[in-house]
């Protein structure tokens, strides 16, 4: 009879990832677990995902502290399920992120209030130092903070604490702790993220600033660069008399049966672009390198490219061109709002195959994007400004829009591109048949 020690690894999501920074543990040593419990949250190169513990007992150790990039396949905390027999032989069991799920369905518990301490757990109030080993085995080296001496405790702060160090980029490891028993308060960040007197510079005039490049922001970078010197771009532009569609916005929002969804003018610009391409399904493709094929693809997932505090990110709305007008609105809004708070799946970035970036959210005319990686074509939406326009012979003030069609020329050509472009321009223009299948 002896305690079993249970090892929890950084799980494998697919889509490529290969590592995640630890941002948050939610629990500590000496903590009592349950199946399903969310010990911790991490952020890939995709999203912020909450990690939940496949078994029942009592954390042991945690390997890492917060801010360290870990391999997948890593171990990252074991757990002590109690005394019981040593298995035969172990039974393999896959962790899964929140989101993807293997034969069963996954299970969301809510995240629990701090329990009454166990006769082995640490005091429920203030957790427990952790002992971080300065080298660990596992089956992939640890990038990013790890390097070097590991600290020898996990500092002391609660959630929102930790939160704000992060939201101002201090080191909790820095910072001197006020609070009972060594924790960390919100007063020590905040004194902490206070500028210090600045010593006398060498010349007058603004200094350097080096940011560091991870998560979301460096993986885009990586993809921006892989599209562009991959994919051979072509983009074409359409100035466009959004007047009608600008009208009907304004009617679909009194339409009672449109109440409680936001209706906008990209949702429309969403069902133009979905329309033409149901003309043209050739241009809802991508290119497989390896088998040097063309595939074209019967869904259409609707990408649309969100500016988040983790940076871009591209969810899509699933088989977006079999929606209602109403259920695209309530996709839209779900994903955008998600997005926002940094709460998008890696499952919601997976599988796009096109994109809308709505760049006049900016006061942005038009521009020339950047495919999504993998995808045939990603269109520019500019912003809507009243410009003099010639209409029914006279110069009149309309609301005007440029359109910008970005494609990848080896399974696009210019004929496909341009009348993809011109059919959703000329939707735009008489926006009336949009409402079929409202």
């Amino acid at each position: 009879m002896t305690s079993r020690i249970r090892e929890f690894v950084l799980p494998d999501v697919g889509e490529g990832l290969t590592d995640a920074q630890i941002l948050q543990w939610h629990v500590s040593p000496g903590s009592p677990v349950h199946d399903g419990m969310v010990v911790c949250e991490v952020e890939t190169a995709k999203a912020a995902v909450e990690l939940p513990i496949p078994y029942d007992g009592v954390v042991h150790e945690l390997r890492f502290p917060e801010g360290t990039t870990v391999d997948v396949g890593t171990v990252i905390i074991t757990v002590d399920t109690g005394p019981g027999p040593e298995p035969a032989a172990p039974v393999a069991r896959e962790p899964n992120l929140v989101g993807y799920g293997a034969a069963e369905p996954a299970r969301r518990r809510p995240r629990p209030a701090p329990a009454a301490p166990a006769a082995t757990a640490a005091p429920a109030a203030v957790p427990a130092p952790v002992s971080l080993p300065v080298s660990v085995s596992g089956p992939g080296p640890v990038s990013g903070p790890a390097a070097g001496p590991a600290p020898s405790a996990l500092p002391l702060a609660k959630p929102p604490v930790r939160k704000l160090a992060r939201d101002h980029g201090v080191d909790l490891a820095a910072v001197p702790p006020t609070g009972p028993d060594g924790v960390i308060t919100r007063e020590d960040v905040l004194a902490a993220a206070r500028p210090a007197p600045a010593a006398p510079a060498p010349a007058d005039g603004p200094q350097d600033r080096r940011i560091p490049v991870g998560g979301v922001r460096r993986a885009t970078a990586r993809a921006m660069v892989a599209s562009a010197f991959t994919a051979p771009h072509a983009t074409e532009f359409v100035t466009v008399d959004v007047t009608r569609t600008m009208r009907l916005v304004k009617a679909l929002r009194e339409d009672p049966e449109l109440s409680g969804v936001r209706v906008n003018v990209l949702l429309l610009v969403c069902r133009a672009l979905l329309a033409a391409i149901a003309r043209h399904p050739e241009i809802n493709a991508s290119w497989d390198e390896d088998a040097q094929e063309i595939v074209q693809h019967g869904r259409i997932n609707l990408g649309i490219a969100a500016a988040t505090p983790r940076g871009l990110l591209v969810p899509n709305v699933k088989d977006a061109g079999r929606l209602t007008l109403r259920r695209l609105a309530e996709e839209l809004d779900a994903l955008v709002t998600t997005a926002r708070a940094g709460r998008t799946t890696p499952a919601a970035l997976a599988g796009g195959t096109v994109t809308i970036t709505n760049i006049g959210t900016f006061g942005v005319d038009t521009g020339t994007p950047i495919l999504n990686p993998g995808e045939a074509a990603i269109l520019a939406f500019g912003a809507v400004r009243e410009r003099p326009w010639v209409h029914k012979g006279k110069v009149r003030p309309r609301q005007v829009t440029t359109l910008a069609l970005s494609f990848d020329h080896r399974l696009v050509d210019g004929e496909l591109g341009s009348r993809v472009l011109a059919d959703t321009a000329r939707l735009l223009e008489d926006p009336r048949r949009l409402l079929a299948r409202s």
